[in-house]
């Protein structure tokens, strides 16, 4: 059985489109994931790891009364986090991951909330204005097991949406490319 993130570089190659990530808790874990899928090259546009709030803002456009008022541990961060990267490094696709892995609590959250975001070509939706699909989460662990988690499930989120775009046609091509019937 392929990893989520073989999975998920299959189906955007088959697709032909794109994705960006932009992280924040799981510091680079989700584009390391992507980039150790064979062929990510013909799908993976880039990262931004925006660890300081403030990057949040600058870099990838999220809204800093947004960020001032809610802190960076919020659903719709994540939403401005997908849609800033994807915009940002123009790809069909952009995910991103927020949240408080420990060993302290961060902007009145708990330790193990967290934030995944996927923002895309939705159907019949603008999908650039971070309109996007946000999970909350609510982990339990330590650091390390909270940090894979947000990864597995951004991941999870992202397979779910490109599984729901798939159209029969596409999953004829790639049977046929793959040597299936």
């Amino acid at each position: 059985m392929s990893s989520p993130a073989t999975e998920v570089v299959r189906l955007l190659t088959v697709k032909g489109e794109t994705l960006a990530v932009a992280e924040s808790l799981t510091g680079g874990l989700v584009a390391a994931e992507i980039t150790a899928a064979p062929g990510a090259s013909k799908a993976f546009r880039g990262s931004v790891t925006a660890y300081a709030t403030e990057l949040k803002h600058r870099l990838l456009g999220v809204d800093a009364t947004l960020l001032a008022e809610h802190g960076a541990v919020d659903p719709q961060v994540a939403a401005q986090m997908a849609a800033g990267v994807r915009k940002a490094l123009e790809a069909d696709w952009g995910i991103a991951t927020t949240g408080v892995a420990g060993p302290e609590p961060q902007d009145g959250q708990p330790v193990g909330t967290v934030f995944v975001a996927v923002d895309g070509p939705f159907e019949g939706g603008s999908g650039a204005t971070g309109g996007g699909k946000v999970t909350a989460l609510r982990l339990n662990g330590d650091r390390a097991e909270i940090r894979m988690e947000s990864v597995r499930s951004v991941l999870a989120l992202l397979l779910k949406e490109l599984a729901s775009e798939s159209t029969g046609n596409e999953q004829a091509q790639d049977t046929e490319r793959n040597g299936g019937f």
